[in-house]
C-alpha cells in the first residue's frame, strides 16, 4: 500500500493487507493522535487495507478559537464535539 503521512510530509510503501491498527504500530503512531482516510474516506482502527490502498494518515489538530471569532456564531450553529466543555481554572 501506499501510504501518505503529513506533518512532515513524507510517502511509504508497506506490505498489505493489514488492519489500521496494525499499520499504525508499525509505524509507531499513537491512534488516538491521527486520523487514516482510505481513499476518500475515513476509516476505524479495525478497518482492513488491502495491499493496493492509497492510504492517508493526517494528524489530529486542535485549537481554540481566537479573540476576533470567539463568540462570533451563536452555539447552535457551532458543531457539536461530543465532549463536555472543559471549565477554566477561575469557573
Amino acid at each position: 500500500m501506499n501510504v501518505l503521512l503529513r506533518n512532515p510530509r513524507r510517502e511509504l510503501q508497506i506490505d498489505g493487507p493489514l488492519t489500521v491498527h496494525a499499520l499504525l504500530g508499525r509505524l509507531d503512531l499513537n491512534p488516538e493522535s491521527v486520523l487514516v482516510i482510505v481513499g476518500d474516506e475515513l476509516v476505524a482502527r479495525d478497518a482492513r487495507i488491502a495491499d493496493d490502498a492509497e492510504v492517508e494518515i493526517r494528524p489530529v489538530i486542535s485549537g481554540g478559537a481566537d479573540a476576533a471569532t470567539e463568540g462570533s456564531s451563536p452555539a447552535s450553529e457551532r458543531p457539536r464535539t461530543g465532549y463536555p466543555r472543559p471549565q477554566r481554572a477561575s469557573e
